[in-house]
């Protein structure tokens, strides 16, 4: 497709403000070429693990381990008894079904590219520059330090999104945290009261619907995630898989994190991965296209956000040793969190390259 033509596709689906959904409800039964990738079926068998959060107290030296051999390879994890009602999840899932499943003219006022807004409804926030486009439509909520005016959130998420993201903050998020702490050889509540590392949640809703061709498309393209971590609460559709080494460490391959009852996903964010000095793995992830659906999820992302983002500093917490006989020294320069976060979206974004590259010594 000629770049003109492109651009002339990208602004028509732009501007229905129905997103995929709306190409779905318009029954297409053919991908649109925007939306075509590159097909990359390696594949292997890996199972990712599941860590039991109810023995945190009795078991800590333990779960401290599982922890961080989870962070150490693979970046992520699922985690049991976490603390978040499931009443709450099951709630949270439905708001965003409701929400993106209503009329176009009703989601239309919160349909914008505008990134100063707290509360925005788009399909593909990187539509106009990334190769191809995701067979996805999202609706982001930046809920703490401070939650959005009601008003702003859209009537069907009102109640379930500030109530979700404070479980999820104050329950899980904490005790991730004093873990993660803990696994890199800290006290507690190092992460959080040195870093600001529970600062800043933002929610991002997705919404996959069934597609008609799915091996001509992704949900969401490979990625690492600019953040301290992420908690996600997934549907029983399934489709998210992480990049992981092949069986002889050369060859990477893609495995499924299958959704799991009641069980939240975990994983390690750029922010860690530096804080760490490549201890922990923010590790590359997608999600499958499928023709079953429509496939719903929601992200917490963990990171401090707006103007405090421009001064607070990412550094290597270098100690004397990490147990394991790895150089000490650190592998990347200071910098602000916004200088990471704006490196992430010039020459990563959805594209598969890491930011971190950019800092390292």
């Amino acid at each position: 497709m000629a770049a003109d033509q492109r651009l002339q596709a990208l602004e028509a689906f732009d501007g229905t403000k129905a997103g995929v959904k709306g190409l779905v409800d318009a029954g297409v039964t053919a991908v649109p070429p925007i939306f075509h990738h590159q097909p990359d079926h390696r594949h292997r068998h890996f199972t990712v693990p599941v860590i039991d959060l109810f023995s945190v107290d009795s078991q800590r030296a333990a779960l401290v381990a599982q922890v961080k051999a989870a962070a150490e390879t693979v970046g992520f994890f699922q985690v049991v008894n976490h603390g978040v009602p499931e009443a709450a999840m099951s709630s949270m899932l439905a708001a965003v079904r409701s929400f993106i499943e209503e009329p176009v003219e009703a989601k239309a006022p919160y349909y914008t590219r505008d990134s100063g807004r707290r509360v925005r409804y788009q399909s593909n926030f990187d539509l106009f520059t990334s190769p191809a486009a995701n067979w996805r439509d999202s609706l982001f909520m930046e809920m703490a330090p401070e939650p959005p005016a009601p008003e702003e959130i859209p009537a069907a998420c009102r109640c379930a999104a500030p109530e979700y993201a404070g479980l999820v903050q104050q329950r899980l998020g904490r005790t991730l945290l004093e873990l993660f702490s803990e696994a890199l050889g800290l006290r507690p509540g190092y992460l959080e009261e040195e870093h600001g590392c529970l600062d800043g949640v933002s929610v991002a809703g997705h919404y996959y619907p069934a597609c008609p061709e799915p091996h001509l498309t992704l949900g969401t393209t490979c990625h690492s995630d600019c953040n301290f971590f992420t908690v996600l609460l997934q549907d029983g559709v399934g489709g998210l898989q992480v990049l992981v080494d092949g069986e002889d460490r050369k060859e990477s391959a893609w495995a499924d994190v299958p959704p799991v009852a009641g069980a939240l996903v975990v994983n390690v964010g750029d922010f860690l991965q530096l804080m760490s000095n490549d201890r922990f793995k923010s590790v590359e992830h997608r999600v499958v296209a499928n023709t079953v659906g429509p496939r719903v999820s929601v992200a917490c992302f963990f990171r401090t956000h707006r103007a405090a983002s421009s001064a607070r500093v990412l550094a290597p917490i270098v100690t004397d040793g990490d147990g394991d006989g790895n150089d000490s020294a650190a592998r990347y320069r200071s910098m602000t969190m916004e200088e990471l976060v704006r490196q992430h979206y010039m020459v990563k974004g959805l594209h598969g390259t890491s930011a971190l590259d950019h800092f390292r010594l």
